[in-house]
């Protein structure tokens, strides 16, 4: 069985779902992100409604129906996992065999957010997407947003579930719960980096590589990072870092905890495409934050990686 890495590859890219202005999904802007993904080199793989793709604003039909047009623009070309994660078991365990059905080669659980699970509730919900399909299942903590933390202990667990084969970990707020993870999971057991700016923190803990939002607009600076890295370049992984991490930083303008409104605003300057306003209660960039990130991504796309 292939690992969740030789799957996924170094860099999985979460694409932002593009809304028009009165926010319904902008199909076309959809299949025109995921070619300009692509073709840009930018991604190994690519997630399709995860966090960075508003998931939580959708509803059931518009899910499905931007996997559908992800999947005919993707043509093939990469690797595609669905991001299935609800609230409740039954929704996440409907969205995984959907997905299967559809052909994607991976499906991502958020833990259930919300209702704030027991680590019995949350290990029950992820058992039943596991047992739902013969797909990989990548897990994803992120407790900044659901509230929850996947505690090591429950994980080992978990990975007993043999389709179970790795995580993506929000390490901002646990630098080194990797570390935790490793010990208890086997060494094919692949985590993921899911903070931007913290993939240099995450690969010596076992990391194998990031899901990384930021990447649809600079992917070949986050791709030349990691290949710095694993090829034993550290000082100029570690000069590749210093380059992104204003950018990174650019996204949380004005205490924002969520990137993605401005991150949106960075992917139109460098592809063109017409992402829109993110769907409320968040709100749109503004004007002087597109500035400051509009000025740091275009030096970023006019230069390539030092």
């Amino acid at each position: 069985m292939k690992t969740l890495a030789e799957i996924m590859g170094r860099v999985s890219v979460p694409l932002v779902t593009p809304f028009h202005e009165d926010e319904t999904v902008n199909h076309d802007a959809l299949a025109r992100l995921v070619d300009f993904v692509i073709t840009r080199n930018f991604c190994d793989s690519l997630i399709v409604t995860g966090t960075t793709g508003e998931f939580y604003a959708l509803d059931d039909e518009e899910r499905i129906a931007i996997w559908k047009t992800a999947l005919e623009a993707a043509r093939g070309r990469v690797p595609m996992v669905a991001g299935v994660g609800a609230a409740s078991t039954r929704a996440a365990v409907r969205f995984t065999e959907v997905a299967e059905r559809m052909g994607f080669d991976v499906v991502m659980c958020v833990l259930p957010y919300y209702s704030r699970p027991t680590q019995e509730g949350i290990y029950r919900h992820l058992e039943a997407v596991a047992r739902a399909t013969r797909l990989p299942v990548l897990i994803y903590n992120i407790p900044l947003f659901t509230g929850v933390n996947l505690e090591p202990a429950t994980l080992e667990r978990l990975v007993a579930i043999p389709n179970i084969r790795g995580i993506k970990e929000e390490a901002g707020i646990q630098p080194t719960q990797a570390t935790e993870f490793a010990l208890r999971t086997p060494p094919d057991f692949s985590i993921y980096c899911g903070d931007d700016t913290m993939v240099l923190q995450v690969l010596p803990q076992r990391g194998v590589g990031v899901v990384s939002g930021g990447s649809q607009a600079i992917g070949n600076w986050m791709k030349a990072m990691i290949a710095a890295y694993y090829a034993g370049d550290n000082e100029r992984a570690s000069r590749i870092y210093f380059r992104l991490a204003p950018f990174f930083a650019s996204l949380n303008q004005n205490g924002r905890i969520n990137p993605i409104p401005i991150l949106r605003g960075a992917i139109e300057v460098v592809s063109g495409i017409k992402i829109g306003p993110p769907r409320r209660p968040q709100v749109p960039a503004t004007e002087e934050e597109m500035r400051v990130t509009g000025a740091l991504v275009r030096r970023l796309a006019e230069e390539e990686p030092c």
